[in-house]
């Protein structure tokens, strides 16, 4: 039998973490379907940071579902995937650009909006710090390549980039990363941010000037990063959401009698 962390008779302190997931056609064995999935690593995230992770596949939603589904997780972490529609921040698609996938994006910013408002604890991870940010009002870049003139974050076949992102000193961020003053980071990523959304402060960027990290002002664990914190041997910014999830969950439950 599975050990758990809590006593006979009290809750189990793990905290719930839910996780977007991808949507897209998947083949496995016989079958060849639409499918719900996400990569394994960010399983391990949550739950080596003593953690349980919830799989939150995209789905109709309205503001009302969006609330009862946050109203029961502790934290939320928007994972990577596809391009966020330009639709969303009034651009024409670059050629470069996935397919849209727009009950994702509805699906990702109806949770995203629940978990400000309740004050859950969440991360954007990749594409989940640009639905933050395009959320709030923000713009993207749509191909970097353009911009910083090769492919320095995003390699393609699977091939994670290798880059350096500088941490405000006066951060969330500096504080979960014990105040380095830089990281090296694992990218897969043709954009980024271009116009920050109202409320969203940067906290990190790659030497040329990229984005890689943002905070939502105002709330207790607000946090966007550019790169994929899961394919890293550091596990902090996992462990930073489950002990503000932890806590979190701990501040609307009531104590248990001895």
């Amino acid at each position: 039998m599975a050990s758990s962390d809590s006593e006979p008779g009290r809750p189990d302190p793990r905290p719930l973490i839910g996780l977007t997931t991808y949507l897209e056609q998947a083949r496995t064995g016989v079958w060849d379907v639409p499918a719900s999935f996400l990569p394994k690593v960010y399983l391990d995230g949550v739950t080596r940071a003593g953690g349980v992770a919830i799989l939150l596949p995209p789905q109709p939603v309205t503001a009302g579902i969006a609330a009862e589904v946050v109203r029961r997780l502790d934290g939320l972490i928007v994972t990577g995937g596809k391009d966020v529609d330009p639709a969303r921040y009034g651009q024409v698609p670059h050629p470069a650009n996935d397919e849209p996938r727009p009950e994702r994006d509805a699906w990702e910013d109806a949770l995203l909006t629940a978990a400000i408002e309740t004050e859950v604890p969440f991360l954007g991870i990749c594409r989940g710090l640009q639905v933050l940010n395009t959320l709030r009002g923000g713009s993207l870049i749509q191909h970097l390549p353009d911009v910083v003139g090769d492919d320095r974050y995003s390699k393609g076949n699977g091939v994670f980039a290798l880059n350096e992102a500088a941490i405000d000193p006066d951060s969330l961020l500096a504080d979960v990363l014990e105040h380095d003053v830089s990281v090296d980071v694992q990218s897969y990523h043709h954009q980024a941010v271009d116009r920050p959304g109202e409320g969203l402060r940067v906290v990190a960027r790659s030497s040329d000037g990229i984005v890689q990290a943002m905070e939502l002002e105002g709330t207790r664990f607000g946090l966007g990063v550019q790169w994929h914190p899961e394919q890293a041997a550091d596990p902090r910014l996992f462990e930073a959401l489950v002990a503000a999830a932890r806590a979190h969950a701990a501040s609307r439950t009531p104590a248990v009698p001895a």
